[in-house]
């Protein structure tokens, strides 16, 4: 096994936007992609670790790159000012999802047929926007992800098998927000699953992750059932 890994640019209209991918050149055969949509800092070295790590289960990992090449925040106030738009503008955040879809398709290790999307914190929100589009996605993963619905896909359905990952002590995801989504989810048709860790905050997959006073702890535990059960789903809706 040998994992490859590269930048790729791509457009969502005239904005240039740079993606990190990894693959196994050991399989010489067509594989299954995963979208990886970063928090709000941007395409940093976390996601492209995330697309190893997929590279590694056999897949394409394929690093999502939202705000533009090159651009990261460094500090709370650049990160929520690059987030913002997104949250304001939820067709913006679509489009540029459903750009990075059409993009990692024309990989020629992607099986096109077999793509899904994770994310985490902002990047869990984008997983499912891109699922509540309908895009033939075939599962979207929210690792400690906004919940908040986009406002423009009700009554829409979703074909796309839906996996959110909750702490459930989350103050961005409070259990009115969680309901409302398991809500949105049924009313849109998804065979949706929620898992809920107690005694868990967000960013609980972040290892620097150290703010107990805003709700932002890392847990070992938690980070380490959460890929086990985006494995095994993984694993079921690419069979």
């Amino acid at each position: 096994m040998a994992i490859v890994s590269n930048t790729v640019g791509y457009l969502d209209g005239d904005v240039l936007l740079e993606a990190f991918f990894a693959f196994d050149d050991a399989i010489s055969t067509r594989r299954p992609a995963v979208l990886i949509n970063h928090t709000w800092a941007g395409r940093d070295a976390f996601v492209a670790e995330k697309a190893k790590q997929l590279a590694a289960l056999g897949y394409v990992g394929f690093a999502v790159d939202m705000y533009g090449k090159g651009m990261l925040g460094t500090s709370v106030a650049e990160n929520a000012q690059l987030m913002q738009p997104f949250m304001d503008n939820r067709d913006m955040l679509q489009k540029r999802m459903l750009a990075a879809y059409a993009n990692v398709k024309l990989l020629p290790w992607v099986d096109d047929s077999r793509i899904a999307a994770i994310g985490f914190c902002f990047g869990g929100l984008c997983a499912l926007d891109l699922a509540r589009t309908g895009a033939s996605i075939k599962g979207a993963v929210s690792f400690h992800g906004l919940l908040y619905p986009p406002g423009n896909s009700e009554g829409h359905l979703i074909s796309a098998k839906i996996l959110a990952l909750h702490g459930h002590d989350d103050p961005l995801a409070t259990p009115q927000q969680v309901l409302a989504f398991q809500q949105e989810m049924t009313a849109a048709g998804a065979d949706w699953q929620l898992h809920s860790y107690g005694h868990t905050q967000h960013a609980f997959t972040n290892p620097v992750a150290n703010d107990p006073a805003r709700g932002m702890m890392y847990s070992a535990d938690a980070d380490r059932r959460s890929w086990l059960a985006m494995t095994q789903f993984l694993a079921e809706i690419f069979a």
